[in-house]
């Protein structure tokens, strides 16, 4: 919204500043984190008498878990409200990507919302199914990938490209549909089996997204792009608004959510984050990158992956409990050791991504 006022520069040379892709992301960022700083204690206490007992609380996890019983839930709420208004404010609105990883993000976040509504309604950890949960996140996931595909120049636009390796690109055609359906759907999922501890997922995902921020403004830039060699995607410099405004979000929400959390982000915060990063991912051709940068989210789907496929298979588990966080609380680490090591794991896997600009 705040885009249109540089036409006015003609006028006044100050409003040229709205041109400044890192003038709105720092507005953005500011935006966000003052929504969600002001709204928190309001948005809180209306969960809390709404949510009655707040998120069930797993009988068979930790034992020091159940001192949070009655922490309501859904603080995905307020990430998404900064995130919106934010995005909103400070982003170009004819961006197509913009609106795009937009209605990812809120699909998802509802997909999240109605699983978090179940949950606390009827007091279990189980929401709705999963199969339709499934269904219904491939479909969102697909049109975007779809959209992306036709907004993309060339064979590009259907390409996985390789980090590290500025020569080899290849074509997938339309496979890449159901593949960049994978990528969000997964990141989605994985940042969601992420989200067990205080402060554990969203602090990573703010890496994650300060990462792809750099990353969308170099590729969204043709001399950036040209001097690094990497793929050059025409708009996609606009998503470092929106990546900005999730750092901002995600900051005012961890004033809530630092151990003893006030407030859990929920579904609706989780599976909306991983899946805005997945689009974005899409968006700047950069899916592999996500997977490094990203990679804490990985070891934590994988984890549960491994621990089921073992015990269905051999009766056994691989880990004392999954996801991995879980594992190493029942190895005796306390809950901020777990969230503060992983976040230092989040840092480097964001620097080894980062590297990927210019070693090829």
């Amino acid at each position: 919204m705040l885009f249109f006022l540089a036409s006015l520069s003609e006028h006044s040379i100050a409003f040229n500043v709205f041109r400044y892709i890192t003038f709105r992301t720092g507005g953005a960022m500011i935006t966000a984190m003052l929504f969600a700083f002001l709204c928190g204690p309001r948005l809180i206490a209306a969960l809390r008498v709404r949510q009655g007992k707040g998120q069930p609380i797993r009988t068979d996890g930790p034992q020091s878990h159940l001192s949070k019983k009655g922490t309501p839930t859904m603080g995905g709420l307020l990430i998404l409200s900064g995130l919106v208004v934010s995005t909103l404010l400070w982003s170009n609105l004819t961006n197509a990507y913009v609106w795009v990883v937009l209605i990812v993000t809120l699909g998802f976040g509802l997909v999240g919302f109605y699983d978090d509504y179940l949950k606390v309604t009827k007091q279990t950890h189980k929401g709705f199914s999963g199969r339709v949960r499934l269904l219904i996140e491939a479909t969102i996931a697909g049109a975007a990938a779809i959209f992306v595909a036709k907004l993309g120049a060339g064979p590009l636009s259907t390409s996985l490209t390789f980090p590290f390796i500025k020569e080899v690109v290849f074509n997938l055609g339309w496979f890449y549909i159901p593949f960049a359906m994978l990528v969000v759907v997964g990141a989605g999922n994985a940042v969601n089996l992420t989200d067990g501890l205080d402060g554990l997922a969203i602090v990573p995902v703010m890496i994650a997204a300060g990462t792809f921020g750099v990353i969308a403004y170099l590729c969204g830039n043709v001399m950036f792009a040209d001097y690094l060699q990497i793929h050059f995607v025409s708009g996609a410099g606009e998503l470092s608004v929106l990546c900005g405004a999730i750092i901002g979000a995600g900051l005012g929400f961890l004033w809530f959510n630092a151990p003893p959390a006030a407030i859990f982000m929920g579904d609706t915060g989780s599976l909306a984050l991983g899946g805005m990063l997945g689009a974005i991912a899409i968006a700047t051709k950069h899916e592999i990158v996500l997977a490094i940068v990203g990679g804490l989210f990985v070891l934590e789907a994988l984890s549960v992956i491994i621990q089921v496929a073992s015990f269905r298979m051999t009766g056994k588990r691989v880990f004392k409990m999954a996801p991995i966080h879980h594992h190493f609380e029942q190895l005796g680490w306390t809950e901020p050791q777990v969230v503060i090591r992983f976040w230092i794991v989040a840092v480097i896997l964001a620097l080894i991504g980062l590297s990927t600009l210019k070693l090829r």
